[in-house]
């Protein structure tokens, strides 16, 4: 396991909704007493909610060296049957509510909510490192993986706790879930560094989430931009924080104007403001911006993490030494992830981006070696910090039917659909298909999705 829970002891490691507290050894104990029902290397999928059962499950696969796939909690009934009909897991750990998807008499143990349940039997081969499967989509059901290992996992804890400085003393709250890659890595960093992870499914618009922040003397707040859009929303400057010591912000762009302001007030309220930047296939974080620049460089995601190396590639792959030279922004560090799975046979594959990352945004740095995110390479957009394929998108949509064509940027998934079919409604639709919100569709309807000799979409004939 990437982590030595026991050497903590009786310190908080878990801090459940009802205030309840799980001491590094109570959650130590319980992880292996998940771990005695399942076997090693044996797939696991996980219904990961923000709860301890959630994190001792997760543990749990790490002790036993089970491979886990963690899945939105609330992700629909038919693109969790395709991932199970494409991965068949050999277990599954899940809220009782959707235990229907067990077949009868499979259930092996039960933690408060959850249960775990036998689901395949065959046999599987798999990478002896291989750890976890992380969506690359959010939580549009995308079959496709970013297939992490256990020293991916333990160096980008260690490297997050250390540029954070987070030590014993420390406490996050749950801001974001465990299934999206940001949230698991707070998890993850403090766990690492015997911190406290205080557990909600509370938004930061209800009074409770607030109430336990104070009661618990939380120290870390994260969030992706939208959580910064709320916060701003909410007057957060005003707001008595006493404990709070340290705000990290990525899972996008934070609009530079934003990052100012709070940069500001944080500074003036003596909290250390990060801006970040990283990606599943690093298995978190790859730059961050030292607090002290964050007025001065807001726009930059920063510096690499320790033990990172970041570099920009013109077209032809060849390295810019120039400052202020757009390119693709590349990385090499521990933290870059095995590969991609498709489908349960990618489970046997090996490392196969061999420590180096291109990532696909198009960046430059400037004369003091901070790098700017300009754009992307490829058609990806973030959505309350979900990173969402608009290829997978339109695929998606294409299954039930109906011709579409998806564009969009941060704020908003664009869709264009030719007919509205049976579906009158489509944003509602795309919104059951998916799962994201319902305001951050928007829906045209046009005559006919533009089209070349090839039938590929051209999608500056959008209107």
């Amino acid at each position: 396991m990437p982590f030595a829970l026991r050497q903590f002891g009786q310190a908080a490691a878990l801090i459940t909704p009802a205030g309840e507290t799980l001491t590094y050894n109570d959650t130590a104990a319980a992880a292996d007493n998940f771990a005695t029902h399942i076997g090693p290397r044996k797939l696991v999928f996980i219904l990961a909610s923000n709860c301890a059962e959630s994190v001792i499950g997760y543990l749990g696969c790490l002790g036993a060296k089970a491979p886990a796939a963690l899945l939105a909690p609330n992700i629909h009934p038919d693109l969790l049957s395709n991932l199970l009909h494409l991965y068949r897991p050999h277990y599954l750990w899940l809220p009782r509510g959707r235990a229907s998807v067990l077949p009868a008499g499979a259930e092996l143990f039960a933690l408060g909510d959850y249960v775990l349940g036998a689901y395949c039997t065959e046999p599987l081969e798999v990478f002896d490192q291989l750890a976890l499967l992380m969506p690359t989509s959010g939580t549009t059901g995308s079959p496709k993986f970013v297939r992490q290992s256990y020293s991916n996992l333990a160096s980008n804890a260690a490297a997050i706790a250390s540029y954070l400085q987070i030590c014993a003393c420390d406490k996050a709250i749950t801001t974001l879930p465990m299934h999206y890659v940001y949230g698991l890595s707070i998890i993850n960093s403090h766990l690492q560094a015997g911190a406290a992870v205080v557990l909600t499914t509370a938004g930061l618009m209800e009074k409770r989430f607030w109430e336990l922040l104070n009661s618990q003397q939380v120290t870390s707040l994260a969030g992706v931009p939208y959580t910064y859009e709320q916060l701003k929303r909410l007057a957060w400057h005003r707001m008595q924080l006493p404990s709070l010591r340290t705000m990290t912000q990525a899972g996008g762009k934070l609009h530079p104007s934003l990052a100012v302001e709070f940069a500001s007030h944080c500074l003036a309220k003596g909290i250390l403001f990060y801006l970040m930047y990283g990606a599943s296939e690093a298995t978190a974080r790859m730059c961050y911006l030292p607090p002290h620049l964050a007025l001065e460089k807001s726009a930059s995601v920063g510096i690499p993490i320790p033990g990172g190396e970041l570099w920009l590639e013109d077209e032809t792959r060849q390295p810019i030494t120039q400052p202020n030279v757009s390119g693709e922004l590349c990385y090499r560090g521990p933290n870059v992830a095995l590969g991609y799975a498709h489908s349960r046979a990618d489970l046997a594959l090996g490392d196969e981006f061999h420590g180096t990352l291109r990532t696909g945004d198009l960046a430059h740095c400037d004369e003091d070696g901070h790098y700017y995110i300009t754009g992307r390479k490829s058609r990806f957009i973030k959505l309350f910090g979900n990173r969402v394929s608009l290829e997978d998108m339109e695929q998606l949509i294409r299954n039930a039917g109906i011709d579409c064509a998806c564009t969009g940027d941060d704020q908003a998934l664009r869709v264009y659909v030719s007919k509205v079919s049976e579906h009158d409604d489509i944003a509602s639709f795309v919104q059951q298909l998916t799962n994201l919100h319902r305001s951050v569709i928007k829906t045209t309807v046009i005559d006919s999705i533009p089209r070349n000799e090839a039938g590929k979409i051209i999608y500056a004939e959008l209107p």
